[in-house]
């Protein structure tokens, strides 16, 4: 019930209609098959418009859905397409991740492994542990790793405490950080994209290379599964 009256009234299609008394506004949105609803309170007038409320309502509802569905959104990162990732690179995602995290995301790590690098599964075990202590001043762990196939997962999602306190000690809670956080981490989206697709572009390059190389050890005598477990753990060239 609007008790104030004058009231300033917008139409149904967004035209300022302008200051009437509020038995009038009433009317008139009667006469339209539409309600009168205040939609600014603390001004002088108050502002209403004429439209139809449960129409209003149901968009309200909707908007709140798709935005509490998107702030959920659960984000995918992987650490390259092998356990050889440079600690540079992994560096590179953990910011990534970071950044998805403090914007309200859960975040699964991947690692995937390559051909005979399933015989050192605990390289990648260590890797997605060191992750994990690396995000643990914002992050908890949502998801123990899981494999699939060549790949082992974890899930994290935000501790909301430890985001809290981070956004306090960054000044993250600030208006203009907090837009720059989210441009911040839209940029992280884009740039994990194109990691991806580098990744991929080094796949087919490395498969090129083990494919002249194989052929090179074979005519030398060489074993290919020694000459790849001894690149794996850092030897050889």
């Amino acid at each position: 019930m609007i008790r104030i009256t004058p009231i300033r009234v917008i139409g149904p299609d967004n035209e300022q209609i302008g200051v009437v008394d509020t038995r009038d506004a009433i009317a008139m949105a009667e006469e339209a098959g539409l309600d009168l609803v205040e939609v600014v309170s603390d001004s002088r007038p108050p502002i209403c418009k004429i439209m139809d409320y449960g129409k209003y309502k149901y968009e309200l509802s909707k908007k709140a859905n798709n935005s509490s569905s998107k702030q959920n959104e659960l984000k995918q990162i992987r650490l390259g397409r092998s356990i050889k990732i440079d600690k540079h690179d992994v560096q590179i995602r953990v910011d990534q991740a970071r950044r998805f995290i403090i914007a309200g995301h859960k975040v699964q790590i991947a690692q995937r492994f390559r051909g005979r690098e399933m015989q050192h599964k605990q390289l990648g075990i260590e890797r997605l542990a060191q992750v994990c202590e690396d995000l643990s001043d914002v992050a908890k762990v949502d998801m123990a790793p899981r494999w699939s196939g060549r790949e082992a997962s974890i899930v994290l999602s935000p501790d909301r405490a430890k985001v809290d306190a981070y956004k306090r000690a960054h000044g993250l809670d600030d208006k203009s950080k907090a837009e720059q956080l989210k441009r911040d981490t839209e940029a992280a989206e884009r740039a994990l994209a194109e990691a991806d697709a580098r990744d991929a572009e080094s796949d087919d390059n490395e498969e090129e290379q083990a494919t002249l190389k194989g052929s090179k050890d074979a005519r030398q005598g060489l074993n290919p599964v020694d000459s790849e477990i001894e690149s794996l753990l850092g030897g050889g060239d």
